[in-house]
């Protein structure tokens, strides 16, 4: 007698039940809640980092460049900005 074994799938099937975020600073897929705020892990690493190491930023512009998921390199200044005001706290990893 031969037994054989069944593998069922490992995949799961996606039934609309989770929602997407989006990162509430650049518009790209957030990963989760960052210092209380969706975001995605570029703007979580570079909160992390400016908060850490107390890094202080110049706007080259007129403080209000475009940030998004292009273009969101280009001034610290305003994205640092972007996150306050969209609600990132130092703080907030203990959330």
């Amino acid at each position: 007698m031969t037994l054989y074994a069944i593998q069922k799938s490992s995949t799961s099937i996606n039934l609309g039940i989770t929602t997407k975020h989006i990162c509430a600073i650049c518009g790209d897929r957030a990963s989760g809640k960052h210092y209380g705020v969706y975001s995605c892990e570029g703007c979580k690493g570079f909160f992390k980092r400016t908060v850490r190491k107390d890094l202080i930023y110049l706007c080259r512009e007129n403080r209000n460049c475009i940030i998004d998921k292009r273009q969101r390199n280009r001034c610290q200044y305003c994205r640092y900005h972007k996150c306050q005001s969209m609600g990132m706290k130092r703080e907030g990893h203990f959330l």
